[in-house]
């Protein structure tokens, strides 16, 4: 297995620090996939027990000037890794200003990504910095486990507001509350709210459209038969969706909110270059 990349555009870099940064906000430790043309950063919990899960893909070609890889072998030419994204994020740190940053598999006592960032000087010679991240290489048995996740079949499907104004919201709501409930319809109407016995507060936004999806299964058809008006709804953890409010720094194109009614909240970032997809449980 052999992986090394090179970011030398620093438009690039920062788009991918921000992307680094996302992730770290998401989960303490995950699994980045890489192939030939993508990078994946997976989080795999299982939402059956209650747990988050994410994938976040990026197309290389759009971040790095150079991407080479070599596999596992010719006809699985993937490298799986378990890794602690802020460890990356750290090093990232020191890149701001880089004239270059460098990244590749290494082997130093364990498996390493190696982060080599190139920083300016005044003189003629180049000041490198070294980042040494551990890292556990995924056996091949154990891939089944990482694999894609489908779109939930939905109840419905509508774009979020603006995700600061999303996040201010849930924010004053934590205070009163532990849980919080999304609920959405099809006419473009979102409400926020929570209800305990002391108290019952919402938040109200209209006119946020939903997204045009086109599928022929039979539980989509049956989606576009029911009432416009009706809501869906779903009440999570409020402490596992703010991280995904809060930590946001990929600045997407488009942001949607899937809502399987009383079981899951399904989160869709769009970027040009990046796509973020985030699962949370519902409980009763």
């Amino acid at each position: 297995m052999r992986f090394r990349c090179k970011i030398v555009d620093i438009g690039c870099l920062n788009n991918f620090t921000r992307v680094v940064n996302t992730i770290t906000k998401l989960t303490k430790s995950c699994t980045l996939r890489l192939t030939s043309s993508n990078l994946y950063f997976i989080l795999t919990d299982k939402v059956a027990n209650g747990g988050v899960s994410m994938w976040c893909e990026l197309c290389q070609a759009n971040f790095f000037d150079e991407f080479q890889m070599e596999g596992v072998s010719a006809d699985q030419n993937d490298i799986y890794l378990e890794m602690v994204p802020e460890n990356i994020a750290r090093a990232l740190k020191t890149a701001q200003n880089a004239k270059t940053v460098k990244i590749k598999l290494t082997n130093k006592h364990c498996p390493c990504l190696t982060v080599a960032v190139e920083l300016p000087t005044l003189s003629s010679t180049s000041r490198i910095v070294t980042h040494d991240i551990p890292v556990s290489v995924i056996p091949r048995r154990l891939w089944n486990d990482f694999k894609e996740p489908t779109v939930p079949d939905f109840d419905v499907s509508i774009y979020l507001p603006a995700i600061k104004t999303m996040k201010s919201v849930v924010e004053r709501m934590k205070n009163l509350s532990n849980f919080i409930v999304i609920e959405a319809n099809r006419t473009g109407e979102m409400n926020l709210k929570i209800e305990t016995d002391l108290v019952s507060v919402s938040t109200h936004f209209k006119d946020l459209g939903n997204p045009p999806w086109v599928s022929d299964d039979a539980s989509q058809n049956s989606t576009q038969e029911r009432d416009p008006e009706q809501m869906s709804e779903a009440r999570v953890d409020i402490r596992k969706l703010l991280p995904f409010l809060s930590g946001q720094q990929v600045n997407p194109n488009k942001a949607i909110c899937n809502i399987v009614h009383k079981r899951m909240i399904h989160f869709i970032l769009l970027q040009d270059d990046v796509s973020l997809q985030y699962f949370i449980p519902a409980v009763a």
